[in-house]
């Protein structure tokens, strides 16, 4: 028994009873948190703003038998410019199904949720491509969590030279040159701005993770690589980008 103070945000908000709701936070502090939020659902109630998908907030936390009940909630930022878009709303929930595998309920992961809210920002409040933006989220996300794919130079003979032609092998979780390929026959050919896009989102500072474009076709390569990574890694296939899609190109 007793309370927690923590930024978080609303990864998920379920409706219970005759106007309250059960919302997950991903706090800064515990990881992902479940709170019961009384009255929620009524338009003028103290919390119905405060406990809208992707709201980021300062709460406090009152922990009860079976789950937290939330005390208060002071709005840092909402994110009206994602929720009121249907295709940044698209990209954020990929992110949320992402973070909803992967982080467990009190299992504090700072440097996830650091990722997250940048990326939110990002695409809420700047004209970068957000396509760009989501490989930049999957790509590090993957490297924090213990994915991150060796790409400074070949994995089988260590060579780092920029004449060489380089592969991602996905058995091996990384790069090799062309005549390591045998190595992995199926490694796909990277061009020289994929590599050196992976190589900054892996390693670079979290300050200058954005700070770089690419051009559609090699934009296309590394949305590639990275979708059968994280399939390969986390064993499952993320569909909601296929919506996305779906959009650009009615029928």
């Amino acid at each position: 028994m007793g309370y927690v103070k923590t930024k978080g945000i609303i990864l998920k908000e379920i409706n219970t009873g005759e106007a309250d709701k059960i919302v997950t936070i991903f706090s800064r502090s515990h990881g992902k948190l479940t709170g019961s939020a009384k009255g929620a659902r009524r338009p003028k109630n103290k919390f119905a703003a405060a406990t809208q998908f992707l709201c980021y907030c300062d709460f406090v936390l009152y922990k009860g038998k079976d789950m937290y009940s939330i005390s208060s909630a002071d709005i840092i930022e909402p994110f009206y410019e994602i929720r009121n878009d249907v295709f940044k709303l698209t990209y954020s929930a990929h992110m949320v199904d992402l973070v909803n595998d992967v982080i467990q309920e009190n299992q504090p992961a700072a440097k996830v949720l650091q990722l997250f809210l940048n990326t939110l920002h990002m695409l809420a409040k700047t004209g970068k491509s957000p396509e760009l933006l989501i490989r930049i989220f999957e790509i590090r996300f993957m490297s924090i969590i213990g994915y991150a794919p060796y790409v400074k130079e070949c994995m089988e003979c260590n060579e780092c030279n920029a004449d060489l032609k380089y592969f991602f092998s996905f058995r091996k979780c990384g790069t090799i040159c062309g005549g390591c390929r045998t190595k992995d026959s199926n490694a796909v050919e990277l061009s020289q701005g994929a590599l050196r896009a992976l190589r900054h989102i892996v390693h670079t500072r979290f300050e200058d993770l954005y700070s770089f474009d690419l051009a559609p076709h090699i934009l296309d390569e590394l949305g590639r690589i990275s979708k059968r990574y994280i399939k390969d890694r986390l064993e499952r296939e993320y569909k909601k980008l296929d919506f996305i899609k779906e959009l650009e190109n009615p029928i």
